[in-house]
């Protein structure tokens, strides 16, 4: 806005016959080049702290409790899992992700008319 104003005061400067001391102004487009330029990062970064929160939550949705990362005994919180109940849970979460992509993997073979594989995980 302040380039538009400033050509627009240099064009009426030009138009009531006043000579113009200011130098070059600068093209309104190219500043608003650089201004949508600017707006798709701001967009970029906004969509990327959502992801982020998005994924913050699901992780503290579906692994509510910390696993202990300290090596001295009084400092482990209460409310955290011990590493063997964090590593059956992972192997849980990584079979139910098995069962589901098996699941897919045989609805599609059945849309499309393919015979299964024997090699499916």
């Amino acid at each position: 806005m302040k380039v538009a104003a400033q050509n627009f005061v240099q064009n009426t400067n030009i138009d009531n016959g006043q000579k113009s001391t200011d130098g070059p102004v600068q093209r309104v487009d190219k500043t608003l080049e650089e201004f949508y330029a600017l707006c798709d990062q701001l967009e970029l970064c906004l969509r990327l702290a959502y992801e982020c929160l998005s994924q913050s939550f699901d992780s503290a949705k579906h692994s509510p409790t910390l696993v202990p990362t300290a090596t001295k005994p009084d400092a482990v919180q209460a409310e955290s899992l011990p590493y063997t109940q964090y590593l059956s849970m992972i192997k849980s979460q990584i079979s139910c992700a098995k069962d589901i992509h098996n699941a897919l993997l045989e609805c599609s073979n059945k849309i499309t008319g393919k015979v299964p594989s024997q090699g499916v995980l």
